[in-house]
């Protein structure tokens, strides 16, 4: 009798060790996954706030155009006309060309002049 009752003493004992050591395990995990849950949002959080701030353009006249951008357009679009000019807070301008051949193009320079975005549309 006394075996039976060291031998399930051992046993219990054995399982209550076995169950906190998963707990921690688990616990770990969690903590792991929680982290990267976070950092996942965080990235996100802050690439749509990049994202709004970049389309935030502003209608700006024609003639106000940096000579650096209008060169640009005359160069890289031989016989375009810019039809509307955006500008926004990082100074990026987002211009609407129009073309001879029926083509329409929205083309993005920065205010050095360089080409960020071309985006040509056949009509």
């Amino acid at each position: 009798m006394k075996k039976l009752l060291l031998s399930t003493a051992i046993v219990l004992g054995g399982l209550t060790v076995a169950n906190a050591q998963a707990t921690e395990v688990v616990s770990a995990k969690n903590k792991t996954v929680q982290a990267s849950v976070e950092t996942e949002s965080s990235k996100r959080l802050i690439a749509a706030q990049s994202a709004t701030a970049v389309q935030n353009y502003k209608e700006v006249m024609v003639s106000e155009l940096p000579q650096s951008v209008k060169n640009t357009v005359a160069k890289n679009f031989n016989g375009a006309t810019i039809s509307k000019a955006y500008v926004n807070a990082q100074g990026d301008y987002k211009i609407h060309l129009a073309t001879n051949d029926a083509k329409t193009a929205t083309v993005y320079v920065n205010a050095n002049g360089e080409m960020i975005k071309n985006e040509l549309k056949k009509q």
